[in-house]
């Protein structure tokens, strides 16, 4: 009769200890003074770059290592809050990695972390690629809050089975937290959508689609550095002449932004005749930013459908053009040029596309019926432009800071055209300034021809005219230089 000994049974395995603390940092890039995390070097095996993988990384965080006495574990002391989530990923994947750090007086500080093969070797794969992103986005966000609530123990993404998907799901599981609140809980509904086989496929698309869009834009904070006013002030220099009251305004606006480091509740409306340079003035802001832009012309918009996107139950659906321009920033805050503002209203199809405008502007969150999901829009700064501020409606109006452009005086475009427009073209060109040149009756008769005309447009391309006529005079008569008089500028442009 067999006799069973239980003297010899196992003791139950005791539940690590958490021996690493948490620090909080924003720094945007890694280095030995600002590490992804600190291992514990004492025995000094953790050299310049070292090979393993990640043990029990949500209790007890270790680094497991080849040492020269065999396979060595050494404790995590310090991990960046923001990096928490992404070393319990590559620790539960089991994941070959290499570490770049530096001995410190604390420790081993890593400032790098790469995936590598078996054996050592490098491993220039999608993997490692999807690893930097995740780094990278990683650096980029702010430090989370000190509480994470547990329901982030429950993320996985085991269960997902084709490439782009699991990609979602990982990002989801390493940096769900950089996400706002709203946003994480609609992926995680779309990503059960995009998994189920109790929907039709064509649901399935379209939630992975919306995914796609949703999961590359860097959703950033309402928080925005501050900008030199200096080179505020020289960026509207150079771009434009004159206009010193815009300037102002734009100045004005810079320095609201430093003391409360958000945007204006109020975009800018530009009102002022066509060729006044109100797109330039709008490109120069968002030079000003350091924020990614983009175009809405209105006038081209006659359905407010092409602004909110079509409803998922069509095969053919699709996002609204307001949020491809996100998509296409890749990122939350960027600056909205809107184009012809006056003819807003003039919509041809189901609706009106000025109001979809009020929904951008309120700074209250934007829905694209395709995504099906409210978007933050702090970090939207609109400026727009318009011939007739009478043709916008009263509550788009109020949406902005009214800056009337007046048209430039024959002075100004004398000086706009002999310091600005003629130099450009001739160095676009090739030439050189002596090589075309005008006298000061032809610079008086360029003006004349268009005292008629507002704006600077047409004066910009009597410059073209005049540089490209002397280049043929120099190219084929072989003329050294060329000097329009008033009777040699009537008789080209007249």
């Amino acid at each position: 009769m067999p006799v069973f000994d239980f003297n010899n049974s196992p003791e139950e395995s005791q539940a690590p200890e958490c021996t690493y603390e948490i620090f909080y940092s924003s720094n945007p890039e890694a280095s030995a003074d600002h590490p992804m995390l600190v291992l514990d070097n004492r025995e000094g095996q953790l050299k310049h770059h070292s090979n393993g993988t990640f043990t029990n990384p949500i209790r007890k965080t270790a680094f497991e290592f080849k040492g020269e006495a065999g396979t060595v574990s050494a404790d995590i002391l310090k991990i960046d809050a923001r990096f928490v989530s992404l070393l319990k990923w590559l620790g539960e994947n089991h994941i070959n990695v290499r570490l770049s750090g530096a001995s410190r007086e604390d420790g081993y500080a890593v400032y790098k972390i790469r995936e590598i093969a078996f054996g050592g070797g490098s491993k220039l794969s999608a993997e490692d690629g999807f690893l930097q992103f995740m780094i990278e986005r990683l650096l980029s966000s702010d430090a989370p809050s000190e509480e994470l609530p547990d329901e982030d123990e429950e993320e996985s993404g085991d269960s997902m089975k084709l490439t782009s998907i699991q990609s979602i799901t990982d990002f989801m599981n390493c940096a769900g937290r950089t996400l706002p609140d709203n946003i994480r809980l609609w992926a995680r509904r779309n990503l059960a959508v995009a998994r189920s086989n109790e929907v039709s496929q064509e649901e399935r698309r379209h939630a992975q689609r919306a995914l796609s869009i949703m999961m590359n834009i860097h959703w950033k904070s309402d928080y925005f550095q501050s900008i030199d006013p200096k080179e505020a002030r020289r960026i509207l220099d150079e771009e434009l002449y004159g206009m010193e009251q815009v300037k102002q305004r734009i100045i004005e606006t810079i320095i609201q932004i430093n003391r409360t480091h958000t945007l204006p509740a109020y975009g800018l409306l530009l009102v002022g005749p066509a060729g006044t340079g109100k797109s330039q003035i709008a490109y120069a802001v968002a030079r000003i930013l350091k924020l990614p832009w983009t175009t809405l012309d209105m006038s081209s918009i006659n359905d407010p459908e092409q602004l909110t996107g079509s409803s998922r139950i069509y095969a053919n659906a699709k996002p609204g053009i307001i949020m491809d321009a996100f998509s296409m920033a890749g990122e939350s805050n960027l600056v909205f040029i809107i184009n012809e503002l006056d003819k807003a209203a003039a919509g041809k199809g189901n609706g009106n596309p000025a109001d979809v405008l009020l929904t951008l502007l309120d700074n209250l969150g934007f829905t694209d019926n395709y995504i099906e999901c409210m978007i933050p829009t702090v970090g939207v700064y609109p400026i727009a432009t318009a011939n007739d501020k009478d043709q916008i409606s009263a509550p788009l109006m109020s949406r902005f800071a009214v800056i009337e452009i007046p048209d430039y005086t024959p002075e100004e475009k004398k000086m706009i055209f002999s310091q600005y427009a003629l130099p450009k073209v001739l160095k676009r060109i090739g030439m050189q300034e002596n090589e075309c040149t005008l006298t000061k009756d032809g610079l008086d008769a360029v003006i004349e021809l268009h005292k008629h005309t507002s704006g600077i447009r047409d004066l910009e391309q009597a410059a073209e005219h005049l540089a490209a006529n002397a280049l043929y005079q120099i190219e084929v008569d072989h003329v050294q230089a060329v000097a329009f008089d008033a009777d040699m500028v009537k008789a080209l442009l007249g």
